[in-house]
């Protein structure tokens, strides 16, 4: 989406029929809302027809409802403050089974991202963390903790990786203050974008480095600067980021990136499996149960 719903809609409002300007003035005033409602919803909201909001989407150049629906929901995701998102999801899940709604929620993310993400940036993906002379890795706030749990497998895999989890702008570039022409830098960033991320990508790109980008889609400020983006989405559930569809989304890329550096990670888990026991890191079933 180059230009976003309201843009468009504010363009079009003087040749709007009276029912038209109804729904526009609504989405203007509340597209939090409008985003996450069915057409026939939003028409009894500002007492238009269902067929008036379905052709309203036709006159902005969507190929229906559900396209114009799609774009909203694709706009407030980065626009939404906390405050706005526990109200969206209060409406969405009222008189719900939440443990249900939830669940199916992060299983509908899990699906989208199969359908979604480009197996040809997957597998460039892959081929430049084999061939990378230093890899990091940055995430900050929620994202901190798929940084660091892509950082866990990742330093088992490879020699020099580096994991980038501070929120300030100036710890970051101190952080990959040597990076350059020959290193990787897989940057993870949703809704709503730190900027913090963004300047410590936009430095590593000036410098040389490859970005492996994990986020939403093309709306995210990584994607222009991407060498290859892994698509997840991460929609709201009330204040909460759904974090499932990015976490499996890099259980794909350890397991490609272990598979191939089969022989290595044979021996590293070898040599690990030996140290525990000879230390008693884990202990034995017996220890356990005495």
């Amino acid at each position: 989406m180059q230009k976003d719903v309201l843009h468009t809609i504010k363009a079009n409002l003087t040749g709007f029929s009276k029912g038209q300007r109804r729904i526009a003035n609504y989405i203007l005033d509340n597209y939090d809302k409008a985003a996450f409602m069915t057409a026939s919803k939003l028409g009894k909201t500002v007492q238009v027809s269902e067929s008036t909001v379905v052709r309203f989407a036709a006159a902005l150049g969507y190929d229906g409802y559900p396209d114009m629906q799609k774009a909203l929901q694709e706009m407030v995701r980065s626009r939404l403050t906390s405050v706005q998102r526990i109200q969206v999801s209060n409406d969405q899940l009222s008189g719900t089974d939440l443990v249900t709604s939830v669940l199916q929620t992060d299983m509908e993310k899990i699906r989208m991202a199969i359908e979604e993400i480009s197996r040809r940036d997957f597998d460039v993906a892959v081929d430049e963390l084999m061939k990378a002379r230093h890899i990091y890795i940055l995430g900050v706030r929620s994202s901190s903790f798929l940084a660091g749990y892509l950082h866990f497998y990742f330093h088992l895999i490879f020699e020099n990786v580096t994991l980038v989890t501070n929120n300030s702008a100036g710890d970051i570039l101190e952080k990959i203050l040597r990076i350059g022409p020959g290193d990787v830098i897989v940057g993870i960033s949703f809704p709503r974008y730190s900027q913090s991320t963004v300047k410590g990508i936009q430095f590593a790109k000036d410098r040389g480095a490859k970005l492996i980008a994990i986020t939403d889609g093309p709306s995210s400020p990584l994607a222009p600067l991407a060498d290859a983006m892994l698509k997840a989405r991460s929609d709201m559930i009330s204040f909460v980021d759904s974090l499932v569809a990015p976490f499996s989304l890099l259980n794909a890329l350890i397991v490609a990136a272990g598979q191939r550096k089969n022989a290595d990670i044979s021996q590293i888990f070898g040599s690990l499996e030996n140290i525990w026991e000879e230390y008693g890191v884990f202990g034995s079933t017996d220890d356990e149960q005495t």
